[in-house]
């Protein structure tokens, strides 16, 4: 099987200087280049850059994927909005995590998928603009990426049986667009996740109003507001509004923690058993709509049986023109109305009158060797002449 290897890097809170598009150029001269987006494919060989010193240098998001079933992600947050402790509580495997480089935290998110196949593979072209939302998210204290990459962690199976699951953020059973992207792309298990989600609370908006704001700003120090305002007319700071938001109504976003935390090995049991629920009512569906499309096939056939009663000679007629064409499909069609012929017949009490029509349509036909092979695979060759299964 080809190789194919899809490399995407986004710089998204400023474009990259001409400085820096001659360095990425100087490491492939064939990727699509600009100042916002760096992308790759290779179908032999590979990228000659560290996608790490890429993400600390240059750029806010990372997307790898390839046709083997490897899937990576990178995030990059200032350290003021994604503390690198609070990060490293819900990433700190190999498949999920986290580090700190100056005023930076970046996250690192990898699923190996050995199944993976050419034709299952999506390539990643649209799924990291899909999955980036999710970051701006994180940026104002919405944990729920981190807590889907802890889940990633404990499908990994990287985590210990014993260890605890961290504070579960509010919203997973109601995950949006962003990180339902995400959630896909990392390939989670949708029974862990709606397992988790049992414990989760139901997100409410924590967006301060006009007037809480107004009393906030009031009771800032002079000094603090004029700092805030420089840094505003400056206009070099793209956070600086989601910094200021979440001051203004608290840093911690873990939410209340009514209960005690789950085991990953409790996660895991139940995530199986519904699992296991699931593929059980599954069955039953199918089987139920297996049972409707028989019976609705069976009354069809019935009417169809009726009205063929009615016009049986016309049916007779309508076979002969069927073999006549010599072709496959005629054929085909000839077999399905002499099929109908015999049970007709066999409702009227007379499977005679149709076993020896049909023997003497045998006999016009004994060198159409294809035609015969039909009758054989659909039982007719059994009949007598009257009409009873021959031994």
């Amino acid at each position: 099987m080809a190789e194919y290897q899809y490399y995407e890097f986004l710089a998204i809170d400023r474009p990259l200087d001409a400085r820096q598009l001659a360095e990425l150029r100087a490491l492939s001269t064939r990727a699509r280049i600009s100042p916002s987006r760096f992308v790759n494919t290779y179908q032999w060989g590979d990228f000659r850059g560290d996608p790490r010193a890429l993400m600390t240098q240059y750029f806010d998001a990372f997307l790898y994927t390839a046709n083997w079933g490897t899937r990576r992600l990178m995030l990059r947050l200032p350290s003021r909005l994604l503390d690198p402790s609070t990060a490293r509580r819900y990433c700190h495997t190999d498949s999920a995590s986290a580090w700190a480089a100056g005023k930076i935290v970046i996250l690192d998110l990898s699923r190996e998928d050995q199944d993976g196949s050419w034709e299952d593979e999506e390539y990643g072209e649209e799924s990291l603009g899909s999955i980036i939302p999710a970051r701006a998210e994180l940026a104002t204290g919405d944990l729920r990426l981190l807590y889907l990459a802890w889940l990633l962690s404990v499908e990994s199976g990287e985590l210990a049986d014993d260890d605890a699951e961290p504070p579960i953020p509010p919203g997973i059973a109601a995950l949006n667009a962003p990180l339902r992207s995400l959630a896909d792309f990392l390939r989670l298990d949708e029974d862990l996740i709606a397992v988790a989600a049992e414990a989760s609370e139901e997100q409410k908006d924590s967006s301060p109003s006009p007037q809480e704001l107004k009393r906030w700003v009031a009771v800032l120090p002079a000094r603090e507001r004029d700092a805030l305002l420089v840094r505003l007319v400056l206009g070099d700071d793209v956070h600086l509004r989601t910094e200021l938001l979440r001051r203004s109504h608290g840093e911690s976003t873990d939410g209340p923690q009514h209960r005690e935390p789950r085991t990953v090995a409790e996660l895991r049991d139940a995530a199986a058993a519904r699992g296991v629920e699931r593929e059980r009512l599954a069955a039953i569906e199918r089987a139920r709509k297996r049972a409707r499309r028989e019976r609705d096939a069976a009354l069809a056939r019935d009417k169809r049986l009726e009205e063929l009663a009615l016009h049986d000679e016309q049916a007779w007629g309508q076979v002969d023109a069927s073999i006549e064409t010599k072709k496959p499909a005629g054929y085909d069609s000839a077999v399905e109305l002499l099929s109908d012929l015999r049970a007709v017949s066999e409702r009227k009490g007379r499977p005679e009158a149709f076993a020896k029509r049909f023997a003497q349509l045998r006999e016009q036909h004994l060198k159409k060797s294809s035609l015969l092979d039909r009758f054989d695979r659909a039982g007719l060759e059994r009949l007598d002449r009257d009409g009873r299964e021959s031994s």
